[in-house]
């Protein structure tokens, strides 16, 4: 895979730390940055070497952002078609943090508008920093989100604060992200990055099939009835017995020793 020109990317212990890093713009997401990220995070989902992902702003030398949204000079210069693509491109990529059947903590610091909240609400699990604000701005401008944001906010926070937050294009801080559910957890800036990562590396340790499945378990069954979901889940029960993961679950258990996972 190239290297990337608007990522930093490494591999840490079983963790993929993914750093959007573009400073002279705070971070905001162009195609280019959308079509890396889908590269990126479409790799590490068939990469046995991570089990988890840390999603983070790079450094700007300026204020703080996770990604402080979308690249405006260059929508600026599309038409209705190709603003089109552009958001069938960035649905793309932020599909592919989602559906990596992998655990990505987004750890947000500053500025995650517009564009960089529908990247924070792709990730599975979402830490903030005291400084952190968010919002859906682009009413202001006279367009709507384009990356997810009207479907993936209402689940997060309820259909009645999702369109006040879209509607007024209002920014919100950190506590109130909490409060509303929209983040998981709120920390001093100096301690994000740290705990994001001692969280991803726990989960990155945790058995292989038995993460994926549960993953897979959420994010569909959102999308069935309690009934079908759990019809889900009793299949997803059965697959993982069947594996020699759990035989060595449940020996290590009764051994009372760490067990040695292999996902198989």
């Amino acid at each position: 895979m190239k290297a990337p020109e608007n990522l930093q990317v490494e591999r840490k212990d079983g963790v993929l730390v993914v750093r959007v890093h573009r400073p002279q713009v705070l971070n905001a997401l162009s195609a280019a940055t959308l079509a890396e990220l889908y590269t990126v995070f479409k790799t590490f989902a068939d990469d046995d070497r991570c089990g988890a992902a840390l999603l983070t702003g790079g450094e700007t030398g300026k204020k703080p952002a996770f990604a402080a949204g979308a690249d405006i000079a260059e929508m600026s210069k599309l038409g209705g078609m190709e603003l089109r693509e552009h958001s069938r491109l960035g649905q793309a990529a932020l599909a592919a943090i989602e559906d990596a059947r992998k655990p990505v903590i987004a750890a947000i610091d500053g500025f995650a508008l517009g564009g960089g909240l529908e990247l924070a609400m792709a990730c599975h699990i979402r830490h903030a920093s005291e400084d952190a604000r968010m919002g859906q701005p682009e009413i202001n401008l006279g367009i709507i989100p384009g990356f997810g944001g009207t479907q993936r906010l209402p689940r997060l926070v309820g259909t009645g604060l999702a369109l006040e937050l879209l509607l007024t294009g209002d920014m919100i801080d950190a506590e109130r992200a909490l409060e509303i559910g929209l983040v998981d957890r709120v920390m001093p800036a100096a301690e994000l990055f740290e705990q994001s990562y001692e969280l991803a590396s726990k989960l990155a340790a945790k058995a292989p099939l038995a993460r994926s499945l549960i993953l897979d378990a959420v994010l569909r069954g959102r999308g069935l009835s309690v009934t079908e979901a759990c019809a889900l889940e009793a299949d997803h029960f059965g697959l993982v017995g069947a594996t020699e993961d759990v035989r060595e679950g449940l020996t290590a258990f009764l051994e009372k020793r760490p067990a040695r996972f292999q996902g198989k």
